[in-house]
């Protein structure tokens, strides 16, 4: 329905020719007052410009440089066109149009066919372009990504004017990079030549001689090839097209491919379909040593969030495909740096001392039986009570390593934003790997050492003063184990740099509950109702009363912590790694307060915003051509309202 000088027209809708990810346009047919058939048409321009008609190719040229021109802007950009139909014609498209709806086999290529049917020698109206601020925090969530050695590729059907534009107004493109690369070949040899040119001019050494990716596509080893890193000499973009990149996604191109990609600071993958979003993220995946983490807001973006190791979604208003499809979900794509720099790398920290410890204490656990098993003939008689064997994984062991694993925090969230090179890590798996899992192993074997001949050297040949001698295996095994557990108390102790009450309760509170534990099981009335269960009566008692016991235990903890606070004061003098020195750097800021920030300026940021100029996700033409949801007022089932 249009308003026009006071006079109501009313246009009824004939069809609906539906949007897709591979049509990229959307078509409506209607019947105008005067009786006539008109098909109105918009969609993206590498699309239109194929389907007008041959008198218009003045006119498209200069619209297409309008085009040119809004997304060099960073606007979003679409084309408008239409067609006259004759009825007899369009009688006979909708018959056709009816069956290949019905059809119950291979129903979407019929409808496919029965569109281009119609869509075809257009005539051109003109262009729209739309603009769109970005979220607030992008630009610096991108600086800050960066600075935490975070490859940032940009995945998107835009436009490569539109694409490059918005890459720069992110930050991800800036002035001061030696160079940019445009690949947009038409052919596999043209673009194998583009991505060859592009490595020869960041790093041309690489390619003397013996080039790693040429050796494998002679030799074809049957393990996985994995594409060795190569530092460039210089900061370079790249920007290849989705028609360029489908020849380099096929065959020996996607190494040469992924190679000059990692050699650059920023990728621009632009007019892409969601297809080719997921075989990029699956290429990076199969040859490159990384995690993969892709972020999206609309329903072209789900085959990508699904074939990433970590999918999150951004719920706006490109529906919720994405966010119903991810593992983690918000509102703000600035969320992604509290995601990924605090709680994922608190996460990671967590998780690493949590696997150490388990195997330390493990270790300390079980190897005190290899050497109790020389002085027991081999006969597999066991260093612990029973029933400290039962609690010891169980109870006396878990809370504090809970808590350890839930609440600890190296810095706070200030430090871990602010230095974002506290990331790095994790990415370089420094914290748990087979190197620190020897060294767990050899601080095990070196502790259960400890636990084991430092109360044999206390009880051997030991009388009390009262006469009763403490030379028995019912008390070397309370000081073993009591050994043991202030050991691995202290550990964890020693681990845990952010104390709240809960940590506090969890790790003495362990250590408290098993003396209580202790006394009770050896005590004389369990021991007396049930004799066959609870055979150590009185050993607690008649053992930890003995000074010289209590010395022992002291004198095995000081032993077992030595090493490990002389290897944590030593390690960042002669071994530093760069997050010791941000760590430096933090002690330093706390103890001389900072000045106020100094916000960054960003560079296009002011004339080049963007937008989405039409929706990625499939339309509902049938539903609305049944007229389900137009309001009663409208005289005709099927009439459809267009306001000016």
């Amino acid at each position: 329905m249009v308003v026009e000088m006071g006079e109501t027209r009313i246009y009824k809708l004939l069809a609906i020719l539906d949007f897709n990810n591979v049509r990229k346009r959307m078509s409506v047919i209607v019947r105008t007052p005067e009786n006539r058939v008109m098909l109105f048409c918009k969609g993206a321009d590498t699309i239109l410009c194929q389907l007008l008609h041959p008198s218009c190719r003045s006119l498209r040229d200069v619209t297409m440089e309008h085009l040119d021109d809004f997304a060099s802007d960073g606007l979003r950009t679409l084309m408008v066109a239409y067609r006259e139909l004759d009825n007899a014609f369009f009688q006979d498209w909708s018959r056709k149009h009816s069956e290949a709806f019905l059809s119950l086999e291979d129903r979407e290529n019929k409808i496919s066919i029965v569109y281009e049917e119609i869509e075809k020698d257009l005539m051109l109206l003109g262009a729209t372009a739309i603009e769109d601020k970005l979220q607030d925090g992008v630009p610096e969530t991108i600086i800050t990504l960066s600075q935490a050695k975070i490859k940032i590729w940009v995945l998107t059907g835009d436009k490569q004017e539109t694409a490059v534009n918005i890459a720069y107004a992110c930050n991800i493109f800036d002035d001061e990079m030696d160079g940019m690369f445009i690949v947009e070949g038409e052919d596999n040899e043209t673009v194998w030549q583009e991505l060859r040119s592009a490595r020869e001019k960041m790093k041309p050494q690489s390619l003397l001689e013996s080039d790693p990716i040429d050796d494998y596509l002679t030799t074809k080893p049957r393990i996985p090839f994995k594409i060795p890193e190569e530092v460039p000499s210089g900061n370079y973009g790249l920007v290849i097209n989705g028609y360029s990149l489908a020849h380099a996604l096929e065959g020996n191109l996607e190494l040469e491919l992924l190679q000059t990609a990692c050699m650059c600071k920023g990728v621009i993958c632009c007019r892409m379909t969601p297809l080719q979003k997921a075989q990029v993220v699956e290429l990076v995946k199969r040859y490159k040593k990384v995690v993969t983490l892709a972020i999206g807001d609309g329903a072209n973006d789900v085959s990508m969030i699904k074939a990433a190791h970590i999918g999150v979604g951004i719920s706006g208003q490109e529906g919720m495909q994405a966010m119903l499809n991810s593992d983690f979900a918000f509102s703000q794509f600035c969320y992604l740096q509290r995601l990924l720099l605090v709680h994922g790398r608190w996460s990671y920290n967590r998780m690493c001392k949590f696997l150490s410890y388990f195997f330390y204490k493990n270790f300390a656990f079980t190897l005190v039986h290899f050497w109790y098993a020389f002085y027991s003939g081999f006969s597999a008689q066991t260093v612990y009570d029973t029933w400290f064997i039962t609690f010891y994984n169980l109870v006396y062991t878990s809370l504090p390593v809970l808590g350890l694993s839930l609440f600890d925090q190296d810095v706070n969230e200030t430090w871990s934003l602010r230095f974002p090179e506290l990331y790095e890590p994790g990415q370089h798996n420094l914290y748990f790997n087979k190197k620190e899992f020897v060294k767990c192993l050899v601080h095990g074997i070196y502790s259960s050492l400890v636990l084991f001949f430092i109360p044999m050297g206390t009880i051997h040949n030991s009388v009390r003063t009262d006469g009763k001698e403490i030379s028995d295996y019912q008390s070397f095994s309370t000081i073993v184990q009591t050994s043991l557990l202030c050991v691995v108390t202290m550990q964890i102790a020693l681990e845990t740099t952010y104390w709240t009450m809960i940590s506090h309760i969890f790790t003495w509170g362990s250590l408290g509950f098993y003396f209580c534990i202790l006394f009770f099981l050896y005590s004389d009335g369990l021991c007396l109702m049930f004799p066959n269960v609870f055979q150590l009566l009185g050993v607690a008692r008649n053992t930890l009363d003995w000074p010289q016991v209590w010395l022992s235990v002291v004198l095995s903890m000081v032993l077992c912590m030595l090493p490990v606070i002389g290897y944590h004061f030593l390690k960042p003098l002669f071994w530093p790694v760069r997050v010791d020195k941000v760590i430096d750097r933090i002690h330093h800021c706390m103890s001389h307060p900072l000045p106020p920030r100094i916000r960054t300026r960003l560079k296009h940021a002011g004339s080049r915003r963007s937008a989405y100029a039409f929706s990625h996700k499939q339309g509902f033409g049938a539903l609305i051509t049944s007229g389900k949801t137009l309001k009663a007022k409208f005289p005709k089932k099927n009439s459809f309202p267009f306001k000016k």
